[in-house]
C-alpha cells in the first residue's frame, strides 16, 4: 500500500503542506509542556492567523464589555481548544473553499460540506461522549481532504458510463486508483503530523466498523457527513449514493429519525464559521 500511495501521490502531484504556523501552534497545543504564552507567541507571528483570533474574540458570540486588543490575551481566554479548532479551520479555509471541478463542486461546496460536518459529527458525540466533541469536530472538518488530492485525475472522467450508475463515489474511487479519498485523506493528515486519532477518523469515516478503537469518533462523521448528503450539501459528482454503515447508528445511539435535528444546528454553524473567517460561500 505505501509503494502503491507514492505511485498516485507522483501522479497526483505535491500535497498541499499545512501552514507553518498551524503546525507550529497545534505542536504546542499538543505538548503538555508548552504553555499559552508559548502559543500566543506563534499566532502573533501570522497577522492572517492574529486577526483571526482577535475577530473571533471580540465576536458578538461571546458579548465582551471590553475589547480584547492582544493574541496574548485572546488565547488565555479562550482557552486551548477553542484555539486549536481556530488554528485548524482557519489553516485549511484556502484549500477546502476553492472549486473542486474533478467532483463538480463550486467555490465554497467542499468548505461548506466540511464545516457542516464537523458540526454535526460533534453535536452527535456530545450525545454520548462529551470528551470526543472537540477532536471529532476536527475529523468532520478534515474527512474530505483526500479529494482535493485526487479531482484533478477525474476531469476527464464520464461519469456517464452504464456500468458505474448507482455505485457510490467510493466504490469509483477504489476502482480507478486502489484506494478512496478516506485512505488519501488519511495519509495527507499523517503528513501534516496530526494525531492518529484524526488520521483513522478520517480513514474511516465511510466504513466506521473497521475502525477499531477509533470507531465511535468515525461513526460521528459517518452519520454527520451522510446528512449533509441528504441535504444534498457539496456532493457534486458523487450525488446521493452513499453507503450508510448501520454499526455507526449502533455505536453513537442514533438512529435515522434523529437526523432531522442535525440539519438546522450544522447550516448555523456554518453561517457562524463563515462570519467569523471572513469567507463567502453559496447559499
Amino acid at each position: 500500500m505505501v509503494d502503491h500511495i507514492e505511485a498516485l501521490i507522483k501522479k497526483v502531484g505535491d500535497l498541499p503542506p499545512l501552514p507553518q504556523v498551524a503546525q507550529k501552534a497545534l505542536s504546542l497545543i499538543r505538548n503538555p509542556n508548552s504553555n499559552m504564552g508559548d502559543l500566543a507567541d506563534v499566532l502573533a507571528m501570522d497577522p492572517g492567523m492574529a486577526s483571526t483570533v482577535l475577530k473571533w474574540v471580540n465576536s458578538s458570540y461571546y458579548g465582551l464589555t471590553q475589547p480584547v486588543a492582544t493574541v496574548q490575551q485572546a488565547v488565555v481566554f479562550l482557552g486551548q481548544e477553542t484555539v486549536q479548532s481556530l488554528v485548524l479551520t482557519a489553516s485549511i479555509s484556502s484549500f477546502l473553499n476553492k472549486p473542486v471541478p474533478g467532483y463538480d463542486l463550486d467555490k465554497g461546496d467542499l468548505w461548506k460540506h466540511s464545516l457542516g460536518v464537523a458540526a454535526g459529527a460533534q453535536q452527535i458525540a456530545r450525545r454520548f461522549n462529551t470528551a470526543l466533541a472537540e477532536e471529532v469536530y476536527h475529523a468532520g472538518l478534515l474527512c474530505d481532504l483526500g479529494k482535493l488530492a485526487f479531482e484533478s485525475l477525474f476531469r476527464n472522467v464520464n461519469m456517464a458510463q452504464i456500468n458505474w450508475q448507482g455505485r457510490s463515489f467510493n466504490d469509483l474511487e477504489m476502482e480507478i486508483f486502489g484506494m478512496d479519498h478516506a485512505q488519501m485523506g488519511a495519509e495527507m493528515a499523517r503528513r501534516w503530523n496530526l494525531p492518529i486519532l484524526l488520521q483513522k477518523a478520517i480513514e474511516f469515516h465511510h466504513q466506521p466498523s473497521l475502525a477499531g478503537d477509533y470507531i465511535q469518533i468515525a461513526s460521528c462523521v459517518h452519520i454527520a457527513d451522510m446528512a449533509l448528503t441528504m441535504l444534498g450539501i457539496g456532493i457534486g459528482k458523487d450525488g446521493l449514493r452513499y453507503n450508510i454503515d448501520q454499526k455507526a447508528f449502533e455505536v453513537t445511539g442514533w438512529s435515522m429519525d434523529q437526523l432531522p435535528e442535525l440539519f438546522s444546528l450544522m447550516m448555523d454553524q456554518v453561517k457562524s464559521a463563515e462570519e467569523f473567517i471572513g469567507l463567502t460561500v453559496k447559499p
